[in-house]
């Protein structure tokens, strides 16, 4: 009988009115990550893109005042791209030099792994859509997995006003 906790993905799809390389560019260039990254009232201050195969982005949300107004970094290690198709990164909370903590040190509930994978798939659609689906791996607590999946909704929120 295995003791590993059961894992929970998330999966959060969008479709966009603009052409897919729209989209990418708010995934791969700094001043449109800036423009998303972070939960409704959060800002992002620093997107110091590494974006190819190999490569690591450096990414900063800052809280509103009201929650504390504190820095939370992530890095986005490139695993796979391929242009306009698909995006394959590894996710860790950081300091603001990029060296990993521990998520659980950080106030992040228990459930929220060390190092979260990412799949970002892209689909052109007919009439100059997009489509485009999250995929996060490895939670291990329903609420874990419930509350990145709120942020993530707001990022997505925030990242198709913003491609408007």
């Amino acid at each position: 009988m295995s003791t590993e906790p059961k894992q929970r993905d998330l999966v959060v799809t969008r479709l966009f009115d603009v052409p897919v390389e729209q989209v990418w560019k708010a995934w791969s260039e700094p001043e449109h990550v800036k423009r998303w990254w972070g939960p409704t009232g959060f800002t992002c201050p620093l997107a110091a893109m590494d974006f190819r195969e190999g490569g690591t982005s450096l990414v900063c949300m800052r809280a509103p005042q009201e929650y504390g107004g504190q820095d939370m970094y992530n890095s986005w290690t490139y695993r796979k791209i391929e242009p306009n198709k698909l995006i394959e990164f590894i996710q860790h909370f950081t300091d603001k030099d990029g060296t990993k903590l521990d998520p659980t040190q950080m106030g992040i509930p228990p459930g929220v792994p060390h190092e979260v994978r990412h799949v970002i798939t892209f689909k052109a659609l007919d009439g100059n859509q997009t489509e485009m689906t999250v995929t996060e791996y490895g939670y291990t607590s329903d609420q874990a997995r419930d509350l990145s999946k709120v942020g993530m909704e707001q990022c997505l929120d925030k990242m198709v006003a913003s491609l408007k």
